[in-house]
């Protein structure tokens, strides 16, 4: 199937011997790209959502590692490898339910821990980056032919926050499968939800869809229980943080209500995720921690208060949703359809 014209957005690069991330936070209204060159810096960028998305979070900590390794061998050529630790620390520590982030650093320090340690590593690591990053995206091309595959009429479809080109290495996840079912004529319309409080459907997923010529309809996280009440959509389709080993899902806030009202009014649920988003040592979506962010976030709004003073704020980021009220888990190796733990399993080859 031919791609191009509906997969131009990117945003991740090494270019000019320094890690580029398109600032996510400013857009629609600004593409701003901004170059990091310390590992410090890379992971300020992932935990204030410079870049976000479970797998891109890992491809950007896949080329942190670089940077610091870059940095550490300039400054103790054969002991690089026992002062690094320190660094893959504060990229885990950057952003805490994102497994893939936890997969890149494992990847990472296995690589490690095998090079010479008076030898030069940088171009070895940064070729292991490069490796998981193109990595990402075969395997989000592969994922969007499976998960067309499963759309056997011109459906419409419901969307929630953004696990598109954005949140990847390119192509995405969910928008994957939507990119790919459009390029083959059975798309009809797609709706996003606008993904408080950050936005990222009505500012990420609209905007990339647009750029790449994929028309949309906003609605409200609110109004999505009606639109799949009156039968308007055939499926949600969904990307997803970390999957559990019995197929539980953590994924953006709001991602639960959406397949509660999904199963009761009798419409498909698709969960598109890479394996390095299943985490096998995790059992059930119970075990998944669940990262709260500030207050101020649903507060405030680009920088003004919009909630009476006094007013208090709980917010976390992402809920999961049983594995009981998911259709299919679309993954680069296969489909799992109503997932079990047995199931998951044979998907992994555990």
């Amino acid at each position: 199937m031919n791609f191009e014209s509906v997969d131009r957005v990117r945003a991740i690069s090494w270019r000019d011997d320094c890690l580029q991330l398109l600032d996510q936070r400013l857009l629609p209204q600004q593409a701003t790209w901004l170059c990091y060159n310390t590992v410090a810096d890379v992971a300020t960028a992932i935990r204030d959502m410079v870049v976000r998305g479970a797998p891109a979070i890992g491809i950007t900590a896949a080329y942190g590692v670089v940077l610091a390794a870059r940095q550490r061998f300039s400054l103790s050529a054969g002991h690089w490898q026992q002062a690094i630790s320190e660094d893959l620390d504060i990229l885990a520590a950057s952003r805490p339910t994102a497994v893939n982030l936890f997969w890149a650093l494992a990847v990472m320090k296995e690589a490690i821990a095998a090079l010479p340690a008076n030898d030069d590593p940088v171009a070895a690591l940064l070729t292991l980056a490069d490796k998981i990053h193109n990595d990402d995206l075969h395997a989000n091309r592969r994922m969007g032919e499976l998960g067309a595959s499963l759309i056997k009429d011109p459906s419409a479809v419901l969307t929630h926050c953004n696990a598109g080109s954005l949140a990847t290495g390119g192509f995405g996840t969910a928008l994957g499968v939507i990119r790919a079912a459009t390029a083959g004529g059975k798309i009809t319309a797609v709706y996003a939800d606008e993904t408080r409080p950050w936005l990222q459907g009505a500012r990420l997923t609209a905007w990339e869809l647009l750029e790449d010529g994929i028309p949309v309809t906003l609605v409200a996280e609110g109004a999505a229980a009606a639109l799949i009440r009156d039968k308007k959509i055939e499926w949600v389709i969904v990307g997803a943080d970390r999957v559990a080993a019995n197929g539980d899902v953590a994924n953006k806030i709001g991602t639960y209500s959406l397949a509660v009202n999904a199963r009761y009014h009798g419409i498909k649920m698709m969960v598109v995720a890479p394996t390095s988003t299943i985490d096998m040592a995790t059992m059930t979506g119970a075990d998944i921690p669940i990262e709260s962010r500030t207050a101020d976030e649903l507060l405030m709004l680009s920088g003004q208060r919009i909630a009476a003073p006094g007013a208090q704020a709980w917010n976390p980021v992402f809920d999961v949703t049983p594995a009981e009220l998911v259709s299919a888990i679309v993954t680069e190796k296969g489909i799992v359809e109503r997932p079990t733990t047995a199931a998951m399993r044979t998907l992994m080859g555990r």
